[in-house]
């Protein structure tokens, strides 16, 4: 195996990192056996779940990627609050309102909220992730960055399966651990998932009472206060100043009305006493935002401005709330799900293989981005923007 992975790095097909073999990744989940029976998991747990455990080190490739840090914030919200899950969210709520209505009355977290939650993690349950948890979480203790956080993730999925609410071949997320229709990090379902249908188990896969009402518990225990909004779109006097602001730094909304900011949609910056931060998420302008402690509590859920702003933003939606009001600053806007399926379509049409048309930017579909700039003369980016869809429309007509 060594001489393969030689061979493979040598050819640029393989990183060094990814050329590590079994036998050191076994070595590593002796130490983690250890340390998961010193957490007082049962070794016959731990032989069971452990038996043959192969790395993924595909993952590893993960470790430096994620789309909420890195994607234009434009282009992140348009791609998890558009049209179809803004129609499939208001459908959860009228399906699911009696459990959302408990779950309210005994977390104190709104429905459109909670749903928006289920929406951007994993599409009402469409997407948990494929990944065996094991796998991902245990190459991740070994190798690359931050293995002490993942081997604590590693050791807490051992003991979900000591618990006994999941079995092994449901332990299946996203590379980085996280599982379920909510997606939970097995730390975070360890403290924090409950048995909502009170069937005896915490499942967060095959019962969403279960998972909507973890997701309600994660929220109240981060902070969540009933009734308080997660903030307000406003608009900033012209040569306004940024500088020492931030969703920390907060400021009564009286302090942020004597200083010229105001709500785009008109309604009063009220009530006086009530701490809200500033932020302006794109560096080139565009929708500026005050946000209190309720967004605190969403931004918990996954440390992103890009990611908080997604569920607070979806869950207005779902309550009915249009747009933002203030344009973000790019000459190329973002396609919804239905335009970014009409682009690969078109891209299909020019005799690209880009996989089934579902309205997600893979590989293969930035491959023929990119080799469609080149043949236009554009800038050579992977981005899937208005333009090149009207291009492309065009050269179709």
């Amino acid at each position: 195996m060594r001489q393969l992975a030689a061979a493979l790095m040598m050819a640029g097909l393989l990183s060094p990192a990814l050329g590590q073999d079994q036998a050191e990744f076994e070595r590593c989940l002796s130490g983690l056996r250890v340390q998961a029976m010193d957490k007082g998991i049962a070794a016959a747990t731990l032989d069971r779940a452990l038996a043959g455990l192969k790395a993924d080190f595909s993952v590893l490739e993960r470790l430096d990627y994620q789309p909420e840090f890195r994607t234009p914030i434009w282009d992140y919200l348009a791609a998890l609050v558009d049209e179809q899950r803004i129609a499939d969210g208001r459908e959860r709520l009228q399906e699911h309102a009696a459990v959302l209505a408990e779950i309210e009355r005994r977390y104190g977290v709104d429905p459109a909220t909670v749903v928006a939650v289920w929406g951007v993690e994993s599409d009402f349950g469409k997407n948990f992730g494929g990944r065996p948890l094991l796998e991902s979480l245990g190459t991740l203790s070994c190798f690359g960055r931050r293995q002490s956080y993942f081997s604590g993730e590693f050791i807490a999925a051992l003991g979900i399966l000591d618990e006994g609410s999941l079995a092994a071949d449901k332990l299946k997320g996203s590379w980085a651990g996280a599982f379920g229709h909510t997606q939970f990090m097995p730390s975070t379902y360890l403290r924090l998932a409950v048995d909502f249908d009170g069937d005896g188990r915490r499942d967060l896969v095959d019962s969403i009472p279960d998972a909507l009402a973890s997701t309600a518990n994660f929220l109240a225990r981060a902070g969540w206060q009933a009734g308080l909004p997660w903030g307000f779109e406003v608009r900033l006097p012209d040569g306004f100043s940024l500088a020492g602001e931030g969703r920390r730094s907060k400021r009564s909304l009286a302090e942020w009305r004597q200083r010229g900011v105001e709500r785009v949609d008109g309604l009063p910056l009220a009530p006086d006493d009530l701490g809200a931060g500033l932020v302006q998420p794109a560096e080139e302008g565009g929708p500026a935002f005050l946000l209190t402690k309720n967004f605190d509590a969403i931004y918990s859920y996954n440390a992103s401005m890009s990611y908080g702003l997604a569920i607070a933003h979806l869950a207005d939606r779902l309550r009915g709330g249009g747009d933002f009001v203030t344009p973000w600053p790019t000459d190329d806007l973002p396609l919804d799900r239905a335009g970014r399926r009409e682009l690969q379509t078109l891209l299909t049409e020019r005799g690209h293989d880009i996989g089934p048309i579902d309205g997600a930017i893979g590989a293969r579909t930035r491959t023929a981005i990119l080799a469609e700039k080149r043949r236009l003369g554009w800038e050579e980016t992977p981005r899937a923007g208005q333009k090149l869809l009207r291009a492309l429309r065009g050269e179709a007509q």
